[in-house]
C-alpha cells in the first residue's frame, strides 16, 4: 500500500470532523460537541507513523490536522476560552491547502474537494480533475503570505476557458482574519459550480469599519486586477464574508460607488444610520442575501431581523435566512444557494 493509500482515507475523516467543528462551533455547546466526536486523530497518527517528516501533500496536511485536534484538547483541558479553539482551527485551512495539489491526481482527493451532489457525477469529476495552470488557474497568491496584510488569494477553476466570463466572490474573513485562511471557505463550491472567488486580506487588523477606509479602494483595485487578466461577468459579483467581514459588506457595498452587484452579510453586525448614510439610489432593487445564525452569541440575531426590515423599507431587494442551529461561525453549506441566487437575481 502507497503512503498516500495509508494517510488519505484517515486524514479525510480527520479533516471531515475539523469541519464540523469549525461549523457548528459554539462555546455554549463545545465541550460536549468536542467529547462526541471522539478521537478521529488516532487513526490518522497510526498511520502517519514513520512519515512524520514527509513532504508530500498527504503527510504535510496530517501534520496540521493534527496539531488542530491536539491544541483543541489542550483548550478544552485547560478550560480556555473560545479564542484558544478558533486558534486551533486555523490549521484546518491551511491542512487543506497543503492537501489540494493532490486533487488534480488523485480520484479520492479530487472527490473530498467537489460538492457532495457532484461526487457521483462521473463528467463532473473528470471535469474537476485538471491540472492548474500556472498563473492562470487554481489557488493563486498575490502578496497574501499569512502575517501580510492587504493581499489577497484567489482560485480560479481548473476547468475555466479563456474569454469565458465568470461569476466573481469576493468573500471577506472575519475580524482578525486573513484571506489566505478564507478562501478555503469558499473554494469547494467555486470549484463545483464554476465561479471565481477571491478571499482578500484586510489593510489592518480587521476590516475599517470607522475611521479612515483604506479597504474599499484596495477591494477596487483587486477587482481591477482580476478583471483585467480574466473575463468576470460585470452582472454578477457579489461582496459576501463573514462576521466583521460581512458588516464591511454593508459599509463598503452600500456606498454610491460600490461595484459589487450583490452583497451577502453573513454573522455580521449593521447600525441603522447605515441605511441612513447610504446611497437611495444604490439601495434600489438592490439584491441583499442576509444569512444569520438563531444561536449567534456575538451578534444577536434580531440585528439581522431588524437589518432586513430596514433595507427592505429602502428599496433593498432581500432575502433573509436564518439558520436555526447556527452560532457565531460561517455556513459554509450557503455557498451553492448564493451562488444560484447570484446567477438568477440579476441587478
Amino acid at each position: 500500500m502507497s503512503d498516500a493509500a495509508k494517510i488519505l482515507p484517515p486524514l479525510l475523516r480527520a479533516l471531515t470532523v475539523l469541519e464540523f467543528i469549525a461549523r457548528h462551533l459554539d462555546p455554549m455547546t463545545f465541550d460536549e460537541m468536542f467529547a462526541a466526536v471522539g478521537t478521529p486523530d488516532a487513526a490518522l497518527r497510526e498511520a502517519l507513523q514513520g512519515h512524520e517528516a514527509d513532504d508530500a501533500p498527504p503527510a504535510a496536511s496530517a501534520r496540521l490536522a493534527l496539531a488542530a485536534f491536539d491544541a483543541m484538547r489542550t483548550a478544552s483541558a485547560k478550560g480556555d476560552d473560545l479564542y484558544a479553539i478558533f486558534g486551533a482551527l486555523r490549521y484546518l485551512p491551511r491542512a487543506l491547502e497543503a492537501l489540494y495539489p493532490l486533487a488534480s491526481r488523485d480520484p479520492v482527493v479530487n472527490g473530498f474537494f467537489l460538492d457532495p451532489s457532484l461526487r457521483v457525477d462521473a463528467d463532473a469529476a473528470t471535469r474537476a480533475m485538471q491540472p492548474p495552470r500556472e498563473g492562470e488557474t487554481g489557488v493563486i497568491h498575490v502578496d497574501n503570505e499569512r502575517g501580510s496584510r492587504g493581499g489577497y488569494s484567489l482560485y480560479v477553476p481548473e476547468g475555466y476557458s479563456p474569454g469565458r466570463p465568470l461569476s466573481l466572490v469576493m468573500a471577506l474573513h472575519g475580524g482578525s482574519g486573513h484571506g489566505r485562511a478564507f478562501l478555503w471557505s469558499w473554494l469547494r463550491d467555486a470549484r463545483s459550480f464554476d465561479a471565481i472567488v477571491v478571499a482578500p486580506t484586510a489593510t489592518g487588523r480587521t476590516w475599517a469599519l470607522a475611521g479612515d477606509d483604506a479597504d474599499t479602494p484596495n477591494l477596487h483595485r483587486i477587482l481591477d486586477a482580476i478583471a483585467a487578466r480574466w473575463p468576470v461577468d460585470p452582472a454578477r459579483l457579489l461582496l459576501t464574508g463573514m462576521s466583521d467581514g460581512g458588516t464591511f459588506c454593508y459599509v463598503s457595498g452600500l456606498e454610491a460607488g460600490s461595484r459589487f452587484t450583490h452583497l451577502a452579510p453573513v454573522s455580521a453586525t449593521f447600525h441603522p444610520m447605515l441605511t441612513a448614510l447610504a446611497d437611495a439610489e444604490r439601495l434600489e432593487g438592490l439584491p441583499i442575501h442576509i444569512t444569520h445564525g438563531a444561536r449567534d452569541w456575538m451578534f444577536p440575531v434580531e440585528v439581522a431581523r431588524r437589518a432586513g426590515a430596514a433595507l427592505a423599507a429602502a428599496g433593498a431587494s432581500v432575502t433573509y435566512a436564518e439558520i436555526d442551529d447556527l452560532s457565531h461561525c460561517y455556513p459554509r453549506e450557503i455557498n451553492a444557494a448564493l451562488l444560484t441566487w447570484l446567477r438568477d437575481s440579476p441587478r
